[in-house]
């Protein structure tokens, strides 16, 4: 069995950091017999002065990206096709908003320590994109974390300790001065950047490359 180490940067209210994971889970799934992963999650807020109540995301991007009606549409057509390949389901509306994602963040930070951290992502990303919640609110965050099993306490606690919150900030630095500009972010085995939501084939030549070439433990 080879180990290989996987670092994602992402976000929570990135699509197209659904459809990066999503491919890579696949890949690792079908090469399960002989490749284990340890993966672990790291922020990238992609708007980290998002006011609390959110934004509508079409306005969102018209103001940041100077997205059009009619590309946001198709955007969101091709992002739905992509999902539907990789099996999940992504529930794009009209009033859809886009929401501060630092405390889903903190939380994330803690259940890596608890091994649920992609449990806990991959519902993060199913409340925001299938199940149209706010995955700002703490009531949905606490939600979530208690349905996987993690202590409700503990949960409010790392919700509402700034050193949590800091550390946020202080991991999102460090990736950005270690030239991650945009998300999702594949690093394996700490050397080998793979950016973007890349294809299958892709990520399982990569793999391959990078478990082939390295010594590992038997």
């Amino acid at each position: 069995m080879n180990n290989i180490r996987i670092d994602i940067v992402s976000d929570i209210v990135c699509p197209w950091c659904v459809i990066g994971y999503k491919r890579l889970e696949r890949v690792l799934n079908s090469h399960s017999s002989h490749i284990k992963a340890d993966i672990h999650w790291h922020p990238f807020e992609l708007n980290p002065a998002m006011p609390i109540q959110g934004q509508n995301l079409r306005e969102h991007l018209a103001e940041k990206y100077d997205t059009t009606r009619e590309a946001s549409t198709l955007a969101r057509k091709t992002l739905t096709q992509l999902g539907q390949e990789v099996d999940f389901e992504f529930q794009f509306f009209d009033e859809m908003r886009i929401f501060n994602t630092r405390k889903a963040h903190q939380l994330l930070l803690w259940a890596q320590d608890q091994d649920k951290q992609s449990l806990l992502m991959t519902l993060l990303f199913q409340a925001y994109f299938t199940q149209r919640q706010d995955i700002s609110n703490p009531e949905t965050l606490i939600g979530l974390a208690q349905s996987i099993g993690l202590d409700l306490d503990t949960a409010q606690h790392v919700l509402l300790d700034e050193s949590w919150a800091n550390t946020v900030l202080a991991t999102e630095r460090q990736w950005l001065d270690a030239g991650i500009q945009a998300v999702p972010a594949f690093i394996l085995n700490q050397k080998h950047l793979i950016s973007g939501a890349q294809t299958e084939a892709i990520l399982t030549r990569a793999i391959c490359e990078i478990t082939k070439q390295e010594s590992w433990p038997k």
